[in-house]
């Protein structure tokens, strides 16, 4: 094969060189280094993903016989009775009487010497320390696998080649749309009620202190002003002090207040200014303001802001299609944070089903040593986790928060990734020892987090409550070890605009679909112009992206944040209605709801990868796009993990057995070399597990209301590859990564290769030849020449136009 600076490499020459040499010939030995790293990255992340059980299919919520109180609502338009209708509200009284508290459990739990929780089986095996019941990544593991993707990351060929492969997807989705634009749009015109409005679209990544607008919460406070000015709501100067009398001081009335007055949007003076970005959430400038209004825990009990969110809640439910994730903060000051929260939200039934919830830990250690809150980093280690292992061990000693934590998805990391850290550490010490005022490093926050998520996520699961992910903030600023660091240990990060420099790093990220929650508007007035913004880059190449607000309150202007950032990036990147309705959809299947939401979102077979866990009927999405996007992966996951056919064993160095995790309905007997391979064998194969497919497509075609033709996911071999599905020779079968998570599975495949495995449902894509292969869909329009051709038809009699 040429090597990798001549001959250009695509994914169809290294499969097909691969399937037709010799076994003694090889791929040149850059490319094979190329390939065998960037493998055993994954991998890496993969064994990272299992121990925190972040993959899909690890969270008992995503289960049948999950509950969960308030109940989800009954659909809209349950299948059969489309007159019927139901109410998205939440019932008009929680009842508390009616949360099942479950009895306590017998294991228990310690924090380790490292900094880590760890959960035995008895107390005598905690006091002996032995029978952990949990193994986690040792920080030392950690920071040398990170080296190792750091030196992947920056190897000169290596950048190279992924830089050439991202260039390489832009300018195919570039063709791809120049063919079958005028298929999608035909497509979507197809489908009964849904447009971009009626989609669901779910606001990943959106602050909660800040997710009201100005106006909103300026006509909020003028409100208060007028109508319970002795509202006692704060302490101060050794008196208590009433909101008029708060006023007073500060010399403004209800009148004198404005938009331009409260001074909380983000205008030039905030580039590259984080730290006047956070006076900003300071009303008119004063933190009492900001404590009487936007905090929980102050002399009201947080009575305002319950009363904001609950609006906001109401603006939600009325739009019923938007919904949000909102990241509130636990400092880790003190371990009575986490009871003040959830009895906050209980307490004033702060419930929507139109809203979960992420908790932010600030990275604030330096803040808090210097005022002598903690005394060292294990303190707040055991502040943020300790609650929450009690709590799952006998949830009756915290009630509320085993409520609240039912709607908790995941954690975030939070501050300023622009910082400087400083090494000043050859060893960092553990947690107990950093008792220093100089602030941990971003890889170390990340570190405890992720550890001591994946011993809490063990015990979660074992007594059937719902686990957490990390989706953190990483890749805003600062440098590449945090995305590095997330790469490894978070299921999904937010921004991620840092990973337009680095090119190998951005297609590790694309060929395992990390979600990236993207906020354009937020970058542009902090770190990056919009016109400079990847959003587009990353969109066109297949990343999994999404689109969220981040902080309404400080970027955006109207009552609908999350449409308003839609349609600025639509306006500037000249969006299609099927790139928005895509992004929309990305953003559900990255979001924390239970599956069985998804499922009703965007139809049953969501978490299959592909076109054959498409419903346009509820998506929008046509399935020849998600047909395009399946390939173009499966074609690049191919090349770079199952073109290395002459290795005949595991390429990890240190020998770990990988095992395959397949379906039993599409399983095959063990493969013998390809050229050994009888045709019908695959053909059958394929017929197999073409089968789940084949049923949707039998119930997209009785839900159309007309008799016009209808794209399925996969009619038969050929209409996805755009060959004719008679018998061929024999080709590699390959099955997607598992859906939303990492890799389920790498199993030695075809010539001892490793391929891609997906738990659920599989389809096959064959590497083939000609514009078919290159432009998933093409064919089409020949295909319907034909049958014009043979119904004696003109392309004139059978357009339409004018009609």
């Amino acid at each position: 094969m040429a090597d990798i600076a001549g001959t250009a490499v695509t994914s169809e020459v290294v499969a097909n060189y691969s399937q037709a040499q010799s076994a003694d010939a090889a791929l040149s030995e850059e490319l094979e280094n190329i390939f065998v790293t960037l493998q055993k990255c994954l991998n890496l992340r993969k064994r990272y993903m299992r121990a925190s059980f972040q993959c899909a299919g690890d969270n008992p919520k995503d289960t049948d016989d999950y509950e969960i109180y308030p109940p989800p609502p009954a659909p809209s338009y349950p299948e059969g009775v489309a007159e019927q209708q139901h109410s998205d509200k939440m019932p008009p009284e929680f009842d508390r009487s009616k949360c099942k508290i479950p009895e306590a459990d017998s294991r228990v739990f310690t924090m380790g010497a490292d900094g880590t929780y760890q959960i035995f089986e008895s107390q005598s095996d905690a006091s002996q320390n032995t029978g952990q019941l949990v193994d986690v990544p040792t920080i030392k593991d950690y920071f040398q696998d990170m080296e190792y993707i750091l030196n992947v990351i920056s190897d000169g060929p290596t950048k190279s080649f992924a830089f050439r492969r991202l260039r390489y997807l832009e300018s195919k989705f570039s063709m791809y749309v120049l063919l079958n634009e005028y298929q999608e749009m035909a497509d979507s015109k197809r489908v009964p009620h849904r447009d971009f409005y009626n989609v669901r679209k779910v606001d990943t990544h959106v602050h909660h202190s800040s997710c009201m607008n100005q106006k909103h919460l300026l006509r909020f406070i003028k409100a208060k002003l007028k109508k319970a000015p002795g509202d006692t709501v704060t302490f101060r100067d050794g008196r208590y002090l009433t909101l008029a009398e708060v006023f007073q001081s500060l010399n403004l009335t209800a009148y004198d207040l404005s938009i331009d007055t409260l001074d909380m949007h983000a205008h030039k003076d905030s580039f590259h200014r984080f730290d006047k970005f956070n006076l900003k959430y300071n009303p008119i400038g004063e933190s009492r303001l900001r404590e009487i209004f936007l905090k929980t825990d102050n002399h009201v009990k947080g009575r305002y802001l319950a009363e904001l969110t609950k609006e906001v809640f109401m603006d939600l439910e009325a739009s019923k299609y938007q919904n949000c994730e909102y990241r509130i903060s636990v400092y880790g000051r003190s371990r009575d944070e986490w009871d003040k929260l959830a009895k906050w939200v209980v307490d004033h039934k702060l419930f929507s089903h139109n809203v979960r919830w992420l908790i932010q830990i600030p990275r604030l250690y330096n803040v808090y040593k210097k005022s002598n809150v903690v005394h060292n980093f294990e303190e707040c280690i055991r502040n943020v986790f300790e609650p929450l292992f009690e709590v799952t061990q006998n949830p009756a000693t915290h009630p509320e928060l085993h409520i609240f934590l039912q709607r908790v998805t995941g954690f975030d990391s939070v501050d300023d990734e622009s910082k400087t850290e400083r090494r000043t550490y050859k060893k960092y010490p553990m947690p107990r020892d950093w008792n220093t005022g100089q602030n941990p490093p971003y890889t170390y926050y990340l570190y405890y987090m992720y550890t001591n998520m994946c011993t809490l996520n063990w015990w979660r699961k074992e007594r059937g409550f719902n686990t957490f992910v990390l989706r953190p903030h990483a890749g805003e600023a600062g440098d590449t070890d945090h995305l590095t660091a997330a790469f490894l240990t978070s299921h999904s990060i937010s921004h991620g605009i840092l990973l337009r420099k680095v090119p190998a790093l951005q297609y590790l990220y694309y060929l395992d679909q990390i979600g990236i929650a993207m906020s354009p508007l937020s970058n542009n007035a902090l770190f990056l112009n919009y016109e400079r913004n990847p959003f587009l880059t990353f969109f066109q190449r297949g990343l999994n992206v999404s689109l969220s607000t981040d902080d309404p309150l400080q970027f955006h202007f109207t009552k609908e944040p999350l449409i308003e950032e839609y349609s600025v990036a639509a306006q500037i990147w000249k969006l299609s209605g099927t790139d928005m309705c895509e992004i929309a959809r990305n953003s559900v299947l990255q979001s924390g709801w239970e599956l069985s939401i998804k499922q009703r979102w965007l139809g049953e077979d969501c978490n299959v990868h592909g076109p054959a866990g498409n419903h346009i009927e509820k998506s929008n999405v046509p399935n020849i796009r998600l047909t395009y996007r399946y390939q173009t992966l499966m074609e690049e996951r191919y090349m770079v993990l199952g073109s290395l056919w002459q290795s005949q064993q595991n390429i990890l160095d240190d020998g770990t057995d990988i095992s395959v995790s397949v379906n039993p309905s599409t399983e095959l007997q063990d493969a013998p070399p390809a050229a050994s391979i009888p045709s019908h064998m695959v053909d059958a194969a394929i017929a197999g597990i073409s089968a789940l497919a084949l049923q949707k497509h039998a119930r997209d075609m009785h839900q159309q209301h007309s008799g016009e033709a209808h794209i399925s996911s996969i009619d038969t071999r050929g209409s996805v590859i755009g060959r004719p599905s008679t018998p061929g020779p024999a080709e590699p079968l390959l099955r997607s990564p598992g859906g939303l998570g990492p890799t389920r599975g790498l199993g030695a495949g075809l010539e001892g290769a490793s391929f891609p495995m997906l738990d659920s449902g599989a389809l096959p894509v064959i590497p083939g030849a000609g514009i078919s292969h290159i432009i998933p869909g093409a064919h089409l329009a020949a295909e319907k020449r034909a049958k014009r051709s043979v119904a004696g038809e003109s392309d004139d009699e059978g357009s339409g136009r004018g009609h």
